[in-house]
């Protein structure tokens, strides 16, 4: 797999995690229908902030496993493929659907942005997942591991921008939208599952070459 075919995998799963209905989605949401667009635009840069966070303790977190112990690096990279066929497994039999979304605290546009921000880097799961994704993506032959971290984190923050941003300037037609139709809601999270588990088998398909 070239460079440019790894970075469009990686892609195509960073949009579907991140188009999933989830907290993060809802507290732009909640900001903009509470205190207008710009509050909503506001959360959705501490949310980009702590996504570049994420991508950037995922390349260093790989930096030291190939110091120490480059081994451990391929173990990741199938116990990672795992995890994510178990979560592909697991929203694929969900039905996910959204019957309401409360309104954010009145605050101001700082306040909105640092909440994003700690919320985003804060959540236990999103260490679990950037350890599980991040081995199957940055790879030593792909070149200095910075600079596949600095592409990976402008992707994160460009998507988040595109989705969150572009709900934060809509967000009562995306609140009614997810509200209104769980069938949709439902069908993301499936087609986001079946996207984990064909990135996860095609990844550690790669991963095996790599023992050739």
């Amino acid at each position: 797999m070239t460079y440019a075919e790894n970075l469009w995998l990686f892609f195509l799963l960073l949009s579907g995690i991140i188009i999933v209905p989830g907290m993060d989605m809802f507290f732009v949401i909640a900001n903009s229908l509470t205190n207008g667009r710009r509050a909503g635009l506001s959360a959705t840069a501490g949310i980009m902030l702590g996504g570049v966070y994420h991508t950037l303790l995922g390349a260093v977190g790989i930096g030291v496993l190939l110091a120490i112990a480059p081994w451990l690096l391929n173990v990741m990279l199938f116990a990672g493929a795992t995890y994510m066929v178990w979560i592909g497994i697991t929203l694929i039999k969900s039905a996910i659907t959204v019957d309401h979304i409360g309104s954010a605290r009145a605050a101001s546009l700082w306040v909105a942005f640092r909440q994003g921000a700690v919320t985003c880097m804060l959540n236990p799961k999103a260490y679990l997942f950037i350890f599980a994704v991040y081995p199957q993506f940055i790879r030593p032959h792909y070149g200095p591991l910075w600079a596949q971290a600095l592409i990976m984190g402008i992707l994160t923050a460009a998507t988040q921008l595109v989705i969150y941003g572009g709900l934060a300037l809509a967000a009562g037609s995306g609140k009614n939208f997810l509200t209104g139709r769980p069938g949709a809601t439902i069908l993301i999270g499936k087609a986001a599952g079946f996207l984990f588990v064909g990135v996860a088998v095609i990844t550690a398909w790669q991963g095996m070459s790599l023992f050739d």
